[in-house]
């Protein structure tokens, strides 16, 4: 009666010897695929963090990059979330701000849900910051003078861009939309020019160029999420975060909601994840290598090679963050399209 005893003691034992070992990629070849096209922020994001996962992941596998692009990076996600590809560690996806969006991956043509996907990391752009001229500042919170001009892209405002729509909608600021610029150079020569009091923009070095004028003022900024905390920018230095300043100003349910998925949608950018059911240890072991590759300097420096306003983002923000993106309603989003339409913004 002692045998089976003994043969399920030794098999448990050997069991848990095969879990305990540790995670290795030696020799092995991890693909990377990119939800873009070569060239571009994702792109260049992407084969960043992929160079340091083959310097720091155990073992210092081969990574290879393969871009997928198409339909805003659909194409590629459901590429990813097919049986194609095994949940063994040896393919990533470099997803965006985009591909985190609710109304992106709820269409029919959509199979993927990156809720569901192991996050290793990613990066964000620092936050946004709206510029605004000292001229014009103090009309913004007088009524009774001409409204501040907010200068704008085409179509939709960007994100950071939106900080003016709340304000406009809850602080009760005195601005007016100028749609219709090509560009942020075309917004900065429009800024310079005076033919608009005010833009945002998440361009550091054209951030410190405006300010070092004298001419212009960081009006609010919309910070980054570290730590599952909204912190403002050291480079921008006392400006109010707009999550602050609108504390106590949304009222309703649906008013928070629609607030929260359009900062989520800005903290959010880059993003580097694992097919659904991959297995723990190796889960773990991809975020302990991006955590080194985080606090490597040289990594940082390639970062803000791409772009000044790289800044690495840990598994657990960007996971919080498209969390909370998934749980928007469609109301939410109805009620910001809304906002903007009382504002002169021709939103479909």
């Amino acid at each position: 009666m002692m045998k089976p005893t003994f043969a399920l003691l030794a098999l448990f034992l050997g069991a848990a010897s095969a879990q305990a070992e540790p995670v290795s990629f030696a020799g092995k070849t991890v693909t990377m695929i990119i939800s873009s096209a070569a060239g571009g922020g994702t792109d260049g994001a992407g084969r960043v963090i992929a160079q340091f996962l083959g310097k720091h992941l155990p073992g210092n596998p081969t990574i290879i990059v393969k871009n997928v692009p198409g339909a805003q990076g659909i194409t590629a996600m459901n590429h990813f979330v097919s049986q194609a590809v095994a949940p063994d560690g040896l393919t990533v996806v470099t997803g965006s701000s985009t591909l985190g969006d609710p109304l992106v991956y709820r269409t029919p043509q959509s199979h993927f849900d990156p809720t569901r996907l192991p996050i290793v990391g990613g990066a964000g752009r620092g936050g946004s910051v709206l510029m605004i001229s000292k001229d014009a500042e103090p009309r913004l919170h007088d009524k009774s003078k001409p409204p501040v001009i907010m200068g704008s892209l085409s179509g939709v405002p960007r994100s950071g861009m939106m900080m003016t729509a709340w304000g406009m909608g809850f602080l009760d600021w005195n601005a007016k939309w100028v749609v219709g610029y090509p560009g942020t150079s075309a917004l900065t020569v429009a800024l310079e020019r005076n033919e608009i009091d005010m833009t945002s923009t998440s361009n550091l070095f054209l951030i410190q160029r405006l300010v070092s004028t004298g001419k212009f003022n960081v009006q609010s900024q919309t910070g980054d999420l570290k730590n599952g905390v909204n912190v403002g920018r050291p480079e921008f230095g006392n400006a109010p975060l707009i999550t602050d300043m609108m504390e106590g100003k949304l009222k309703t349910p649906i008013e928070k909601q629609a607030f929260n998925y359009w900062s989520g949608i800005n903290a959010l950018d880059k993003w580097v994840a694992l097919p659904a059911g991959t297995p723990q240890p190796i889960i773990d072991a991809y975020r302990e290598t991006y955590k080194k590759a985080f606090t490597d300097p040289e990594f940082v420096a390639m970062g803000k090679k791409i772009s000044d306003d790289f800044e690495p983002m840990a598994w657990d923000d960007i996971t919080k963050l498209l969390k909370d993106l998934g749980e928007t309603s469609p109301e939410a989003i109805t009620f910001t399209n809304d906002m903007l339409r009382k504002q002169g913004i021709q939103v479909e």
